[in-house]
Parts: structure tokens; sequence; C-alpha cells
């Protein structure tokens, strides 16, 4: 099963100008909501996080990896993937960890100490520079969506419903010149992904009529990528697409994504003027740590759509 290289949309963020309200604003809003309704994902351009600050952050990531594995299975969680995730036969490439609140630099850095009890400023400080300068960036493209979705009025409840997972990725290069699974076809279960790489590719993405493709960003920029939760509550107006790893060669892969997630208990309901007849409900209100819950059963994985099985209409 091949896939073909096909260029995704780039959308730039770097125009100083770029305030709500003018024309530029809603000329780069256009190609959001385009991009997401075609491809559920974009390519960004976003200044503010300079290369440098991001090839710390994948130097931070070789070095958080090196640590020996009863060092790393310390970071637990009772959320599902929110810990230390390896040594799964099924994906034997992969391994990643999970980084709660990663915009809150007391967060940082007790995950940092629990990792390096002697300290580590350099990993803390670098990790929460990247996330919360990022967040910025997850924050402009929500706003942007619930403009064109008309539907801003429910701005600052949608953007307190939610908190920042970092979860970062090593990917083991297999060794060989075949193509090995490095994760799972899946959809994301949050809000927004916004992913960034070393220069290592395998990011796959399916389109809306079943071609996989290799997606390819350039240096310094984002991956931008709506997750299950945001099409429900957007009430599939946007696409959330299922996108999967694929390794070859030797050398690993890093990627880190920054995810915004919905607070548990707060209940996922789409606006109701997002519903009419053209566009009926599709999916009950659901609390997102119960949907993340039901997605790691044996039925959630089964499941072609996990959402659909757990909450469709």
């Amino acid at each position: 099963m091949g896939s073909e290289t096909i260029s995704l949309p780039t959308i730039d963020f770097s125009n100083p100008g770029l305030k709500p309200g003018t024309p530029e604003w809603d000329l780069v809003k256009d190609q959001v909501r385009k991009a997401l309704e075609e491809y559920g994902c974009f390519e960004a351009l976003f200044d503010k996080i300079p290369l440098e600050l991001q090839k710390s952050l994948f130097n931070a990531l070789e070095e958080l990896f090196d640590l020996p594995l009863q060092t790393k299975v310390r970071n637990s969680s009772k959320k599902p993937f929110h810990g230390y995730v390896g040594q799964y036969p099924m994906v034997p490439l992969y391994e990643s960890m999970g980084i709660d609140d990663a915009t809150i630099s007391e967060k940082v850095e007790n995950f940092t100490d629990l990792l390096w009890p002697e300290g580590n400023s350099n990993f803390c400080k670098t990790v929460h520079s990247y996330s919360d300068q990022l967040s910025d960036l997850d924050k402009i493209v929500r706003r942007m969506i619930l403009e064109s979705l008309g539907v801003e009025k429910y701005m600052d409840e949608h953007m307190d419903s939610t908190n920042y997972l970092l979860r970062v990725m090593k990917y083991k290069g297999p060794q060989t010149t075949e193509t090995k699974l490095g994760l799972n076809a899946h959809t994301d279960k949050n809000i927004v992904t916004i992913l960034s790489q070393n220069q290592v590719q395998g990011l796959e993405l399916l389109t809306k009529d079943g071609h996989w493709i290799d997606v390819k960003p350039s240096p310094g920029s984002f991956i931008v990528m709506i997750g299950d939760s945001l099409l429900a509550w957007t009430n599939g107006r946007l696409h959330s697409p299922y996108h999967r790893v694929m390794m070859t060669g030797n050398e690993a892969r890093y990627s880190a994504g920054l995810f915004s997630i919905p607070k548990a208990g707060y209940i996922i309901k789409a606006p109701e003027e997002l519903v009419d007849e053209e566009h009926p409900l599709l999916f009950k209100p659901f609390d997102h740590v119960e949907f993340l819950s039901f997605y790691y059963t044996e039925a959630g994985q089964r499941a072609q759509s996990a959402l659909k099985t757990y909450c469709g209409v």
C-alpha cells in the first residue's frame, strides 16, 4: 500500500499585522477553514518559535529518550496515553511520553524533577518556553475556526475548557530500506494538535478520497491537525483525518505534539447554531476523558470510528 506526495495547504501566521478584524486576519481565517474542511490539517509557518528553540527542543528529546527505561516509566498517568508508552510488540519502533499542562512552568518543573532528581534546568526551560509560545498558535487557529462558523459568543467558554498536553515521541529507525510501521493509523481524540518533527520524515495522512499521502513539512514549520473532539463540537463541519507514521532507514524520528485537550468533566456539545435541517446533530454530548477510556477498550480499538460508535446519533 504505497503513498503519494501531495503538498498540504501552507498557511503563514508570521505577519505582524495578523490581528482580529483586519483584512490579513480574514484572509488567513478563510484559508484555515478551507484547509480544515478538505484535509483536516495544514502546514503552518509561525515565526514566534525560532528555529533555534525547535533545535533545542529536539536535542532535549534525545536526552530524554536516552534515559534508562526504569527512569522513563516514572512518567505515569491515570489518564490514557498521558504517561510513558513503549515496549509495545505491535509498534516496536515507537515510544512516547506526556507532559501535562506543559504551558505551566511549575508542571514542567515537576516532570523534570521526576526524571532528573538532580535537576535539569535547560530541559525544563526549553520545554516550557516551546509549549507556552506554541499555544498562541493553537489559540489563533481556534479563534479563527469559531469566527468562521459564526459562533464567537462561545469563545471564552471554548478557550477555558481546555488545557495543554505536550506529547513527545521517538520512532527508532528500522535499520532497513523496507518501510515499517511506526504508529498505527488513527484520528486524534482532542481539540487541536500541533506537530513538529526533526527532519526525519514518516508522517502519512489519509485523504477524504481514501489515498495515503506523505506529509513532508519544511524545516521549522508545524502541522496543525483537527481532533475528534473538535469534529464533534463543530457538528462535523471540519474533518478529523486518519494519520500514521511509516519508518524506513537508520535514523530516529523525533516529534512533538502540543494537544489542546478538553478538561475532565467538560461536556463537549455542538452549539445549537451549528445544528439545523441541513446539518442534523451527529454526536450526543460527551466527556472527553470518558470517551478516551472507551477508545482504549477492545470495542473502541475495533471500531472504524470510535467517536461514532461511542456517541454517534
